[in-house]
């Protein structure tokens, strides 16, 4: 395994939220970590867990107008599908070699916030692209951070643990790539403050909805391909004491 050994440390605050109201007994967790540290883990159970909550964080009240509260409907239909595309992503047989899945969690063991790392194709200039600008490099995605806990900096310690991730397990690899919808502001100025620079806009994309009418829509989206490099860069992750 390619994870650290535990280190303590004190998080650093973004913006006023963070240093008025910080998040305490939480702690920054991977799938790896925890299969080697719970003797009850159970890959399958942390990854329907984890697809419930973000549910819950991304899809309702989704940017775009998505409805405040799902149907009991919405929410298994979408809960279904993320178990699914959790399972593709992060199943145990890509764990480590091409994916990797982190949480927040706190000390009831509830999920704060999660984010997700894989190798995968990156295209030049939209979905459709015909053009690889690479052929397998690590895409950041399933960032969501609770509601009850927005604005506390958790989004950063995600981003900056993935970074970290790449940079002690996949050494030769030297960019981190992320999707991101143009109108979810306050994501694409997170990822600027990061060092996160567009490279494309797709404005032919579409994304699913949940409205208000109890229905799953597609709708039309501007979708941004943000890249950082990570020259040089090399971090140190494990099971991680956000705040004491």
């Amino acid at each position: 395994s390619a994870i650290c050994p535990s280190q303590a440390f004190v998080a650093p605050t973004f913006g006023l939220t963070s240093l008025f109201f910080p998040v305490r007994n939480a702690e920054i967790v991977n799938l790896v970590d925890l299969s080697e540290t719970d003797p009850n883990y159970s890959h399958k159970t942390e990854l329907s867990k984890a697809a419930n909550f973000f549910v819950d964080a991304f899809w309702t009240a989704k940017i775009g107008g998505g409805t405040a509260e799902l149907t009991d409907s919405q929410e298994r239909d979408l809960q279904n599908s993320q178990r699914t595309e959790f399972n593709k992503r992060y199943g145990k047989s890509r764990l480590i070699n091409k994916s990797q899945f982190f949480m927040i969690r706190n000390d009831q063991d509830e999920i704060l916030a999660c984010a997700g790392i894989e190798l995968d194709c990156i295209r030049a200039d939209g979905f459709l692209s015909p053009t690889i600008l690479e052929k397998s490099a690590p895409l950041m995605s399933n960032l969501a951070v609770s509601r009850d806990h927005r604005r506390r900096g958790l989004a950063e310690q995600l981003v900056q643990a993935v970074e970290s991730y790449i940079a002690e397990t996949w050494p030769e690899q030297e960019s981190c790539y992320l999707l991101v919808e143009a109108r979810n502001r306050g994501a694409v100025r997170l990822y600027e403050k990061m060092g996160y620079e567009t490279i494309w806009a797709d404005d032919q994309a579409e994304t699913l909805l949940p409205t208000k009418n109890g229905k799953l829509t597609m709708v039309p989206t501007v979708i941004l391909c943000m890249k950082k490099s990570l020259r040089g860069r090399r971090g140190v992750f494990g099971r991680l004491r956000l705040f004491q």
